[in-house]
């Protein structure tokens, strides 16, 4: 049958799980060694699970790092300011703007929050 791909692997060892035969029948059926096809198994078993973990390692990592973000040069405004409002962001950010405030910076602080 010659070397095949990840990916040709990958469709096999689905249509296997789907099929509901064992390692042995399903092997047969398809003309591949049992003993190849449990390993390719776990292989992408192995592969799927460090992927995950590396995608949460991630998120963690962008929770620890989202905080305050220094805006250089905004300008201080007064908390007592009466047409302030707030823009919600996806993925849980809600940012408090003044009445006045200087839009260079207000878009820094969003460019900043969208890139994470």
């Amino acid at each position: 049958m010659g070397r095949e791909s990840q990916a040709k692997w990958a469709r096999r060892v689905e249509r296997w799980r789907q099929s509901g035969l064992t390692t042995k029948d399903f092997a047969q059926r398809e003309g591949v060694s049992a003993a190849t096809l449990a390993w390719w198994k776990w292989r992408l078993t192995q592969e799927r699970d460090r992927r995950r973990a590396r995608a949460v390692k991630r998120r963690r990592a962008v929770k620890r790092a989202v905080g305050f973000v220094e805006i250089v040069g905004a300008t201080a405004i007064s908390a007592a300011a009466t047409d302030a409002f707030e823009v919600e962001l996806g993925r849980g950010y809600r940012v408090r703007v003044p009445a006045r405030f200087e839009a260079d910076a207000l878009q820094r602080l969003l460019g900043v929050l969208e890139g994470r």
